[in-house]
């Protein structure tokens, strides 16, 4: 059987996330509920008319008991939030949202608030013009050096509480043989100052990130083998550009590539590529004061000097080029690899993707690519699929590690490679990153497993800046396993764990890992939720962390 190789050269030749320009705009593809035909292109799956939409509020109990100091507090949990989906013809989108306030017992259970949500929509304004979108609440590690309490109750220290939105149109058409795309993306991300903790005696302070601006355009031509050369043919260019509060960060990045792909046998293909890409990364210096040390306001973030010259962090200027070979023996399966020379050294980028049927599918990527925290936040983002699995799980990593899929072509993503820590500097990002979903009858299984390396751009001496050249490290996994008893009960049990390398001066590595499981019924419009975990986390010698937590909870559903 002769497979029909994909439209799209780009995908193919750049399909790694988050490998930045035209490979960006390769991989913010629709991940819509939608079915892959076996030539690579969309078509609709039969419009499954439904919508619902479910506001509720919570109160709650926890209690949490610190297994290393034998101390334990407890926790009122007031909460609001509100599940919502829809899928019809034109819109797949679905959108989980919670606002948790907590109240402490004791002085030494500080009250707090906790936002955490996450929603992602497509609507097709035309068969050829979709709009698409995506918003993130949660709350992460800030500092990659310090302590990683990764449940939403206990110690806060290290964390901060992030927000992140997208959105914009996407165009595919036809002009005769060729076809035709373009998309557009504006994205927002902020971060709260977090608390200080974990970090050994006499660490300076790294330099956190506030907030970001980013855009993205793209365009691309691509013609199949046999359309109007006996090569598959494509040309694209894209722009970005990302703008920090911090420092007054700027990075912009100028990218043009071609594309051929030759087809050797039913399912092997040939593909080779080369560009031009122009990128830069400037900032200001912070202001000093009279014995040279950086000014930080209230919320511990460097003052910027207006009047000071902005410096360039990173830079290059130049043509890259790589080659690689496509497999698709099927069209349940594609497997695709890269090698080539780009930012000045050996590039390596794959993707590989396996759906054995529905309920089964699988995917890995391998992506290299020069990045910023809220342009990859905002790629990761929009890699997730409009129809995902939501918990009642309050102790679990919600919506801050892998999300899965409910259902469709997609298994779902993980944002770990960029929640490792909230970074300010520009950085070069490679890794590799791996999802699995699968579902059968009353069961959801979904696993997660990847690896990310971060080597840090900053201007040379700057006051206060220590990361220029340092590199860090991470590497996690996630598994998710939900299991519904009947229409109104079922289990879910969470477990992760992650490793943190950082090459800073006096870091040490950090390991943190934990398991919940969560039991929830149903009566009616009122539910009751019943959940335990343990949680462990060391940073090196200086800090160990054992602690257990259970939480009942009632909810009333409108």
């Amino acid at each position: 059987m002769l497979v029909a190789w994909p439209t799209t050269l780009a995908a193919q030749t750049q399909g790694a996330p988050s490998a930045g320009g035209v490979a960006a705009a390769a991989q913010e593809t629709r991940s819509t509920d939608r079915a892959e035909t076996g030539d690579g292109s969309r078509a609709a799956t039969p419009p499954r008319l439904r919508a619902r939409l479910t506001p509720y509020v919570e109160v709650g109990q926890v209690l949490v008991a610190d297994l290393t100091g034998g101390d334990a507090v407890t926790y009122t949990t007031l909460a609001a939030g509100v599940n919502a989906q829809v899928q019809t013809a034109r819109a797949q989108g679905q959108v989980s949202y919670r606002y948790e306030r907590r109240i402490g017992w004791s002085d030494r259970a500080g009250d707090g608030d906790i936002h955490s949500g996450l929603a992602r929509i497509s609507y097709a304004l035309t068969p050829e013009l979709h709009l698409e979108g995506g918003a993130l609440a949660t709350r992460t590690r800030a500092d990659i050096r310090g302590a990683a309490p990764g449940v939403l109750v206990g110690d806060v220290a290290n964390i901060s509480q992030i927000y992140s939105a997208y959105a914009g149109p996407s165009l595919a058409t036809r002009a005769g043989p060729v076809q035709i795309g373009a998309n557009y993306r504006l994205g927002y991300t902020r971060a709260e100052t977090p608390g200080l903790g974990g970090l050994a005696p006499g660490q300076p302070q790294l330099d956190y990130f506030s907030d970001s601006w980013n855009h993205m355009a793209t365009v691309s031509a691509t013609a199949r083998p046999g359309a109007i050369a006996p090569v598959g043919l494509s040309a694209n260019a894209a722009y970005e550009r990302d703008d920090a509060g911090q420092l007054s960060q700027r990075y912009e990045g100028w990218f043009v590539r071609g594309d051929v792909l030759k087809p050797v046998s039913p399912y092997v293909a040939l593909t080779a590529g080369v560009g031009y890409e122009r990128i830069e990364a400037s900032q200001r210096d912070p202001e000093v004061d009279a014995a040279g040390r950086p000014l930080v306001d209230s919320r511990g973030r460097f003052i910027t000097n207006p009047q000071g010259p902005r410096r360039i962090a990173y830079r290059t200027d130049g043509v890259y080029y790589d080659a690689g070979v496509i497999w698709r023996p099927d069209r349940r399966t594609s497997v695709e690899g890269h090698v080539g020379e780009r930012y000045g050294s050996l590039s390596v980028t794959g993707l590989a993707r396996y759906q054995a049927s529905r309920d089964l599918v699988f995917q890995a990527a391998i992506y290299d690519g020069i990045q910023t925290f809220g342009r990859q936040l905002r790629n990761g983002l929009s890699n997730l699929p409009t129809n995902f699995v939501e918990t009642r799980d309050a102790f679990a990593q919600q919506f801050n590690g892998c999300v899965f899929s409910a259902g469709g072509t997609s298994p779902g993503g993980c944002l770990n490679d960029a929640l490792q820590s909230v970074q300010t500097a520009v950085y070069r990002a490679r890794g590799l990153d791996m999802a699995l979903s699968y579902q059968r009858g009353r069961s959801t299984l979904g696993v997660g497993l990847g690896y990310t390396s971060r080597r840090l751009f900053a201007p040379d001496d700057v006051p206060g800046l220590i990361v220029s050249g340092a590199q860090d490290d991470s590497y996690y996994g996630q598994i998710f396993l939900g299991h519904a008893f009947g229409p109104n009960s079922g289990l879910n049990v969470n477990g992760f764990v992650n490793y943190y390398v950082s090459r800073l001066a006096g870091a040490e590595d950090v390991v943190s890992l934990g398991t919940t499981a969560s039991y929830y019924r149903n009566f009616g419009r009122l539910g009751t939720t019943a959940s335990v975990g343990l949680y462990h986390f060391s940073v090196g010698d200086l800090t160990n962390a054992l602690s257990a937590q259970a939480l009942v909870a009632a909810r009333y559903q409108f």
